[in-house]
C-alpha cells in the first residue's frame, strides 16, 4: 500500500479558504492527472479522472477502488483509491508563506499519479468581505474584482 499525498500552493491575494466548490469531500469533484507506472515507468499519455463517487469493485471482489487501469506499455494492473477525509483550505496565511496545504490523499497500487491538473469548481472567500468567488483553475489562474471588500 502507497500512500501518495497532493499537497498545493498558490498566490493568494485578498483570498482565503481555497477548497473545492462543495469541500473536500464531494464525491462529484474531480481530481485529473496522468498516470505512471511503477512496474515500467511509462507514464499516460492522457489524463485520468478520478472522483469518490466512482467506485469499481476489485477483482478479488474485495472492495472497491476509483480506478483499475493496466499499463498499455506493460499490461500491468494498479489501482487508484482516494481517502476522503484529508483536505484542508488553502488560507491566505499560507499563501504568503508559500506553504503547502494537503489536497487529497490517493491510496495507489502499482500506479502513482504524476502532472495534476486543476479540474471542477473551486471557491475561496474574500478576506475583506467574506464573499464567496467561484473559481476555475483549468486556466492555472484566477482574477476578479471584491465589489462588497471596497
Amino acid at each position: 500500500m502507497v500512500y501518495v499525498a497532493l499537497f498545493i500552493t498558490a498566490e493568494l491575494e485578498g483570498l482565503t479558504n481555497l477548497q473545492p466548490r462543495n469541500g473536500f469531500d464531494d464525491p462529484d469533484h474531480p481530481y485529473i492527472f496522468k498516470l505512471k507506472c511503477e512496474n515500467c515507468g511509462e507514464i499516460s499519455k492522457k489524463p485520468s479522472c478520478v472522483s469518490l463517487s466512482e467506485q469499481v469493485p476489485l477483482p478479488n471482489g474485495r472492495g472497491t477502488v476509483q480506478m483499475i487501469q493496466k499499463c498499455k506499455l506493460c499490461d500491468r494492473e494498479g489501482t487508484v483509491k482516494i481517502i476522503s477525509g484529508q483536505g484542508k483550505p488553502l488560507t491566505e496565511f499560507h499563501g504568503q508563506n508559500r506553504q503547502h496545504v494537503q489536497l487529497v490523499i490517493f491510496d495507489c497500487h502499482g500506479l502513482s499519479p504524476v502532472e495534476f491538473s486543476f479540474g471542477g469548481q473551486w471557491k475561496a472567500e474574500s478576506t475583506k468581505s467574506k464573499t464567496t468567488f467561484e473559481i476555475d483553475l483549468s486556466r492555472g489562474e484566477f482574477a476578479d474584482y471584491d465589489e462588497d471588500g471596497v
